[in-house]
């Protein structure tokens, strides 16, 4: 019986052990009433890293190396994190000074694969590691060591920090070897974003250089969901000017590949309401520079409610009506918020393209630019004929308007198309008619109120005649 219960008891201690290890407590480590006890290993860890030393003197890097990582188990275990990040930044600093960077890689990543290792350790040996990228002796070297760092750090988000900073210099490294998809893969991967050891600026500043790269890759998709990703609330910010500049900038290289006008305008004028520019008076960056160029491109913008209620914004704006120099611009803005016919080509018309001309570098993306005047021209000519013509013949019309049939019969199919106009045209009879089209429902409701009008009549009438009836006694 008594070995009976000594073999119970044998098992119940395997078995309490084993729920200690399901627990998580470690029979290396030192635990105190489910608490975990920290060791002091400073007397050991000076003496080992002496040894660590001496043994590298010796050329026998590997020795130091492994006698060092014997060391860091025992503090790591033993929770003495003053003496772990001194051993495993001693490690490395070994690998540092025997120029032996292929070691100092792998040691790097024997770190960091650790079980349970300390967010202190990892985070010492990327700080420093970080801070020999310039002392390497060759990019190749400089590479392996970034891509290393960049393993080391992955998923951690004590060092998304340093992990950004990182990825933007291997980035660069790319795009200096004219590896632009490469350096914007790279970039692209770090969702900096949801990085909450960075601050406003230092992400901004991040998507912006992703943006960047995007453009510069032609992979104007992706630029345009970046872009999304910057709040523009934001870049309202009298610290953040510098990026704000930046990120319309670039905005306006992706809305000019994309000829999108309006957008275009919307750009220059986000620069134009920048302190730092209305207090620049510079010929090609100041405040006049970006108002000449809004209204421009806003002039070349397709009609919608937003593009007019803008034009007439800025037909308001002080500074315009205010300064001399631009009397030109304020006949073009009158012009257009004016419901009058416009004779083409403007007035101002070289200013105009000249204004294009330097805002829009690309010469085919300017003579589209160029064309689109005319027909802008046209298309606001024909919005003030439709107000003040219910019919009209076609030849009629061309003659008004300086051009033939065809770009008459063109510029109105596009501008029924785009649901800026309501209009028909009749071409036996030779005829446009800018008459709203009347649907079913529109002609019942009309005929029933006319009926409803019509009996109303009509009892008033019977109304009067009993009336006269009734005075006369007939």
């Amino acid at each position: 019986m008594a070995e009976d219960n000594s073999g119970k008891d044998e098992k119940k201690k395997e078995t309490a052990s084993e729920l200690l290890a399901l627990a998580g407590y470690k029979k290396d480590r030192v635990v105190v009433s489910g608490i975990e006890k920290t060791e002091d290993f400073t007397e050991l860890a000076k003496t080992q890293i002496a040894e660590a030393q001496l043994l590298v003197d010796n050329g026998e890097l590997q020795k130091a190396i492994e006698l060092l990582l014997s060391l860091e188990k025992k503090c790591r275990l033993g929770l003495d994190i003053a003496n772990l990040k001194q051993t495993v930044t001693a490690m490395t600093l070994l690998c540092r000074k025997t120029g032996d960077w292929d070691k100092l890689n792998a040691t790097l990543l024997v770190i960091s694969k650790r079980h349970q290792q300390s967010k202190h350790a990892i985070s010492a040996v990327v700080a420093q590691g970080s801070s020999w990228l310039d002392e390497t002796p060759d990019k190749e070297t400089k590479v392996k060591l970034l891509k290393t760092l960049l393993e080391v750090t992955v998923g951690k988000i004590y060092v998304e920090g340093e992990r950004a900073t990182l990825t933007r210099q291997l980035a660069a490294i790319k795009e200096a070897d004219g590896d632009v998809d490469g350096a914007c893969a790279a970039m692209l991967e770090v969702y900096v974003e949801t990085y909450g050891a960075l601050n406003k600026r230092e992400k901004i500043d991040f998507i912006l250089e992703q943006i960047r790269l995007c453009i510069l890759k032609k992979d104007m998709v992706r630029a345009y969901i970046v872009s999304k990703k910057v709040s523009r609330k934001s870049l309202d910010d009298n610290e953040h000017q510098d990026l704000k500049l930046r990120f319309y900038k670039l905005m306006i290289e992706y809305h000019t590949a994309e000829k999108d006008a309006f957008e275009l305008a919307q750009d220059f004028h986000s620069i134009y309401q920048t302190p730092c520019v209305l207090e620049d008076d510079g010929e090609g960056t100041g405040w006049r520079y970006q108002l000449k160029s809004c209204i421009a491109f806003l002039i070349l913008s397709a009609h919608s409610p937003g593009q007019s209620d803008m034009l007439h914004r800025m037909a308001a704006d002080v500074k315009l009506q205010e300064d001399a120099s631009l009397g030109e611009w304020r006949n073009t803005v009158k012009a257009f918020t004016t419901p009058e016919i416009i004779a083409f080509p403007l007035e101002d018309q070289q200013a105009l393209e000249d204004q294009l001309r330097s805002a829009v570098p690309n010469a085919e993306i300017w003579e589209h630019m160029r064309k689109m005047s005319h027909e802008r021209t046209t298309q606001h000519n024909i919005r003030v004929a439709a107000k003040n013509y219910k019919r009209i013949r076609t030849t009629r019309l061309a003659e008004l308007l300086g051009l033939t049939t065809d770009e008459i019969e063109t510029q109105l199919s596009r501008l029924v198309a785009d649901g800026m106009l309501m209009a028909r045209i009749n071409r036996p009879a030779n005829i446009i008619s800018f008459k709203k089209p009347v649907s079913h429902e529109e002609t019942l409701s009309a005929w029933a109120s006319d009926i409803a009008s019509l009996l109303t009549h009509v009892e008033h009438t019977c109304h009067l005649i009993n009336k006269e009836n009734m005075i006369h006694k007939i």
